[in-house]
């Protein structure tokens, strides 16, 4: 079946109108970041189907599919997946969101994962020994002070980017033994703010306190930008990935391992020492709060491998 062209009436009307509709509809009930993401998604699709003379929103499921098997030439499937996701979303809010689910959509990201897979990279886990080593170096400035209690919070939480910037100074609660714990007040798997607690324990806490008395923050987000030594209200998401890796970089990390580092990392890395460690699994699930094994076993697949039958089998032979 031919793909429906834009009539001369509609073709030079933007596009991009109905999406930033949805945009605009899904406002307050998704995570900034989310949100930023589907606005990024939905404008790389309308420009790609006015480049060629279709209709966007909505579209027929071999414009969708036509798009996929486009994007899947030079995008990574895990970020296709997602492009599908936002265009999804944005049918669904105008009625049409059996096009994106059709089976020719399917099929294409069927085409997709058997050219490239389904594997995505994970990201460089900042276990407990990488944490030191990039919290041992020298520095005694506001920004070192700040970056040292990001970082050992991160690790301790297992909290994502946005989770992390958004804590504020109430939320922190020192016990009597001097360890916190510390509120999460919404989060990617809660967004309509039950809440958790997690631990902060006390090495960490004594980092988060000598940044806030150096920084003199007594109320508000624990996490500030900082510009030429002035302190900011906020510090973004996005900052988190690119002091980690500074810090790595600082801290002598190989350019391949630094490269791979991201927001997740510290959860990725605690997420694998509690696997070396050999914590239950409904301890570690607590900790991250996830809700199945699911990504425990991916960031500790390695760590699961030498513990698997046939890792103890060639044991049990002397075969190691």
């Amino acid at each position: 079946m031919p793909v429906e062209t834009l009539s001369p009436a509609s073709a030079g009307r933007d596009e991009r109108d109905p999406f930033e509709a949805c945009a605009r509809a899904a406002r307050g009930a998704l995570s900034a970041n989310t949100e930023r993401a589907m606005r990024s998604d939905l404008a790389i699709y309308a420009a790609w189907c006015e480049d060629r003379g279709v209709p966007a929103l909505p579209a027929r499921a071999e414009t969708i599919a036509a798009f996929v098997d486009a994007m899947a030439k030079r995008r990574a499937p895990a970020t296709v997946r997602r492009y599908v996701a936002s265009i999804a979303a944005a049918h669904r809010a105008v009625g049409a969101g059996k096009t994106a689910r059709s089976e020719v959509v399917r099929r294409a990201l069927q085409r997709m994962h058997r050219r490239k897979g389904r594997r995505q990279e994970q990201a460089t886990g900042l276990t407990g020994a990488l944490r030191e080593r990039l919290l041992a170096v020298p520095g005694d400035g506001l920004i070192d002070a700040r970056n040292r209690a990001l970082l050992a919070t991160a690790y301790d939480t297992l909290l994502r980017r946005g989770e992390l910037v958004a804590l504020q100074v109430t939320d922190i609660v020192e016990e009597l033994d001097g360890s916190a714990t510390v509120l999460v007040r919404r989060s990617k798997a809660d967004p309509e703010g039950r809440g958790a607690t997690v631990y902060l324990a006390r090495d960490s806490l004594a980092l988060v306190r000598a940044w806030l008395a150096l920084s003199g923050v007594r109320r508000g987000r624990v996490f500030r930008s900082l510009c030429r030594g002035a302190l900011g209200e906020t510090l973004d998401a996005s900052q988190v990935p690119r002091i980690f890796k500074a810090m790595a970089e600082r801290a002598g990390l190989p350019a391949e391992v630094v490269s791979r580092i991201s927001g997740h990392s510290t959860r990725v890395g605690a997420a694998q020492d509690m696997v070396a460690g050999g914590i239950g699994m409904a301890a570690i699930l607590h900790a991250g709060r996830w809700k199945t094994p699911a990504m425990v076993n991916r960031y500790g697949e390695g760590l699961l491998a030498r513990r698997s039958g046939a890792a103890q089998l060639a044991r049990l032979q002397h075969r190691e």
